[in-house]
């Protein structure tokens, strides 16, 4: 699919009337899902977290789909590579936004995931405006974020 300019489905949550934008961050390192989260938050999205691709997996089989999921790549149980495959052979899930966030840097891995179904990747260490930089790429800043 690559990195099109695709709107993200947007909610409105029936108290407050505001529109929000969904992410699950899944990365086994607690620190890691923190900065992420922190960064997401900032931009104004609502984030639920996983710790592995199999607790991701069970939020979204639990009816919280998100508009992106930012996935590390090295976890136990299931890696992200998995959960990417995961996601895109379910047909409910096949306009979640992907975006890979780990430090596997070499070009090979990179393309592996865009092919299995990421839409974008992000290698650590990375800075927020790395994060929002590919957001804006792929159409999920909000609406009142500037860059």
């Amino acid at each position: 699919m690559g990195a099109g300019r695709r709107r993200p489905q947007l909610c409105l949550p029936p108290a407050e009337g505001e529109v929000t934008v969904r992410a699950l961050v899944i990365d086994d390192s607690r620190v890691m899902r923190r900065i992420v989260t922190g960064i997401l938050e900032d931009l104004g999205y609502e984030v639920q977290q996983a710790g592995h691709g199999r607790e991701g997996l069970d939020v979204l089989d639990g009816g919280w789909v998100p508009d992106l999921v930012c996935v590390d790549w090295n976890m136990p149980v299931m890696d992200g590579l998995q959960f990417v495959s995961a996601v895109r052979s379910n047909p409910v899930w096949r306009q979640v936004t992907i975006m890979m966030v780990t430090s596997e840097s070499e070009h090979g891995q990179i393309v592996r995931a865009l092919a299995a179904g990421a839409h974008e990747y992000v290698i650590k260490p990375f800075t927020a405006d790395a994060i929002r930089d590919k957001l804006a790429l792929l159409g999920l800043l909000p609406e009142e974020v500037v860059l």
